[in-house]
């Protein structure tokens, strides 16, 4: 798989100086190195493009490189809500956002993102496109709120979901999210409002389309 993902990178990335500043920030800030990949970080922007979504909800900011990916996919006619568990993440998120010139169409809820999720629901916000890549044990939970908060044909994809390839090789050493993976991609699968794929690219992206 890895092999795979370096292929894809090696064809399919061009060198981005954006991003690559937006990586050195989380590495000079003692921020964990879990941006996604840069072939998923391109495949965020295409499904946005695609889909023309224009209100897009990120749970897990992190440093800013999928936000900024995001923000690529509806140019400047979108808007980003993003919810991050730590201040300073959302902080360094949001300069990141403004130095690719989308710091006006970002907004960041910090603090713990169910409760977040529970105050978009309370003010019946709604949004076209989802991306989860937060903490692996509130998966399920983060997706039915995702589903609550969609407008109908919204996409919702859902990072790491192959755990390293640890989801589908018993050869393969378990990470301490491949059982909670394993679970989430089989309720994404059998979910009946749901229409869902997981593509094999980065550590694994799940894909969903709520049904009309």
């Amino acid at each position: 798989m890895n092999q795979i993902n370096r292929y894809i990178d090696s064809v399919f990335y061009h060198e981005d100086a954006l991003l690559e500043e937006v990586i050195s920030s989380i590495r000079e800030n003692d921020m964990p190195s879990i941006s996604v990949s840069p072939s998923s970080g391109k495949l965020l922007t295409l499904l946005i493009s695609i889909s023309g979504s224009k209100n897009v909800l990120e749970i897990g900011a992190l440093g800013g490189y999928s936000g900024i990916c995001l923000a690529r996919g509806f140019g400047k006619e979108g808007k980003l809500t993003s919810l991050e568990l730590e201040e300073e993440y959302a902080k360094l998120a949001h300069n990141n956002l403004s130095k690719a010139g989308f710091g006006n169409q970002v907004t960041y809820l910090t603090g713990p993102a169910l409760e977040s999720l529970k105050t978009l629901v309370g003010e019946n916000k709604r949004f076209d496109f989802f991306f989860i890549d937060a903490d692996k044990g509130n998966y399920e939970t983060y997706l039915d709120y995702c589903i609550r908060l969609a407008e109908p044909g919204a996409l919702i994809v859902a990072d790491n979901t192959l755990a390293r390839g640890s989801v589908a090789d018993p050869g393969i050493e378990p990470k301490r999210y491949t059982d909670v993976m394993k679970k989430f991609n089989e309720a994404v699968a059998k979910h009946p409002q749901l229409e869902s794929t997981l593509i094999p690219i980065g550590d694994g992206m799940t894909l969903s389309r709520v049904k009309k």
